[in-house]
C-alpha cells in the first residue's frame, strides 16, 4: 500500500504586492467576507499567472483590484509564509500611483495609513514580515512626521 504525504497535496502560491504610497500614507486593504482569510487587512496584489514575473503581476492585479496603475519604486524581500492549508511566497513592491482612480473590484474596504499605524488593522499573518522589512527601510526622521522617505533609496 502507497501512502501519500499531506505535504505532496500542499499548495504552494506566488504572489505579487503591492505597498502603495501616497503623501506619507501607507495603502491597506481589506479581504472581502467572501474571500479566504475574509475581513483580514493585505496590501492588494494576486497570484502570478503561467510565464508572467512579479512586476508584470503587480501591474496587472492593482489594475484589476483597484484600477490603478502603478509605478514600481523599490521591490522588498521575497517572503514565505504556510498556513495550514496551502504556502504562499510574496513578491513586495513599494509603488506609488502612476495614473487611475480608485474602485475597489474585489476588497471589502480600503485605509491610507500612516507607516507608524499599520499595526492598528488585522493584518494577514503573511503580511507581517513585509511590514516589518517596510518601516525599517524608512528614515529614522519617520517618527511621527509625514511625508517619509526611506533610507536605502530615494
Amino acid at each position: 500500500m502507497q501512502t501519500v504525504s499531506s505535504e505532496s497535496h500542499h499548495k504552494h502560491i506566488h504572489v505579487a504586492c503591492a505597498i502603495i504610497e501616497r503623501d506619507g500614507l501607507v495603502l491597506a486593504a481589506q479581504r472581502s467576507a467572501t474571500m479566504s482569510m475574509p475581513l483580514k487587512w493585505e496590501f492588494p496584489g494576486g497570484k502570478l499567472d503561467p510565464g508572467e514575473n512579479p512586476q508584470e503581476c503587480l501591474e496587472r492585479e492593482v489594475r484589476e483590484e483597484l484600477g490603478l496603475e502603478v509605478a514600481i519604486v523599490a521591490p522588498l524581500t521575497a517572503t514565505t509564509h504556510s498556513y495550514p492549508d496551502f504556502t504562499v511566497t510574496l513578491y513586495p513592491f513599494i509603488c506609488a500611483i502612476s495614473a487611475g482612480e480608485m474602485i475597489l473590484h474585489e476588497h471589502a474596504a480600503i485605509a491610507w495609513l500612516l507607516p507608524q499605524a499599520l499595526h492598528s488593522v488585522d493584518w494577514a499573518e503573511a503580511d507581517g514580515p513585509i511590514i516589518a522589512e517596510y518601516l525599517r527601510s524608512l528614515s529614522p526622521s519617520c517618527a511621527g512626521s509625514m511625508p517619509c522617505h526611506h533610507a536605502d533609496f530615494p
